[in-house]
This record gives C-alpha cells, structure tokens and sequence, in this order.
C-alpha cells in the first residue's frame, strides 16, 4: 500500500516529551477544542502573539497540532490550528527503550483537502 504523501514525519520522543513539559504549549491544547487563529490563541491563553507563533511551531514539530487554511470566498484565507491527536502512549518495549504512538482520529477528504492546499501554499 503507497504511504501518505501528507503523513508528517513521526516527531521523535524528545520532542513531544519537550512540547508537553512548555506551559504555554499545554496552555495552547487546552484551548484547541474547535479550530482557533493564533490571535485567538494568545488571547485566549494571555501569551504574546510571537510567542503563540513559537509554541504553535513546537507543537506542529511535535505532531501535536495541525495548521489548516480556512478559504473564504472574498479571497482572504486564514489559517486555523487544531488539535492533531486522540491520545499519546509511551511504553516500555522489551528491549527496555520508550515507544511513542500518538493516536489520531481519521481525517475527512475535506480535511486532507485542505491539508493539501496549506502544503500548496507553503510551496508558493
């Protein structure tokens, strides 16, 4: 079966590990029960908007939230940011290594059609 060619890369234990222990990140999550724009963000969470811009940065690196763009029809798209998972698991593997999954619910085609169009932009 072909691979996703959308699928983010697998963020490493590290990351994740160094996303969840950022105050202002966990702060971040609490609020992404529906999709939000960064300047609702840092209002919402009382932090600077450079700094929500940061966060938001570490938590998409960590694979924990999802940039999409919302099209509008008078041509001025903006960009919203959710929750990217379900639940994180760290286990202990026989080897005596940690394992990381991040269980996610399935996108809809629309959500991967605009997955799509934000890598479009980010290309242009």
């Amino acid at each position: 079966m072909p691979s996703d060619p959308l699928a983010a890369e697998a963020p490493t234990l590290q990351t994740v590990f160094d996303a969840l222990e950022d105050p202002d990140c966990r702060a971040i999550l609490e609020q992404l029960d529906r999709p939000m724009a960064a300047k609702e963000l840092c209002e919402a969470c009382e932090i600077p908007q450079s700094t929500t811009y940061r966060k938001l940065d570490m938590l998409s690196d960590a694979s924990l939230v999802d940039e999409r763009t919302e099209i509008r029809e008078d041509g001025r798209h903006t960009t919203r940011y959710v929750a990217d998972f379900e639940e994180i698991n760290v286990s202990l593997t026989e080897e005596g290594t940690l394992d990381l999954s991040i269980d996610r619910t399935e996108s809809t085609p629309e959500q991967r059609l605009t997955k799509l169009w934000s890598e479009v932009r980010t290309e242009t």
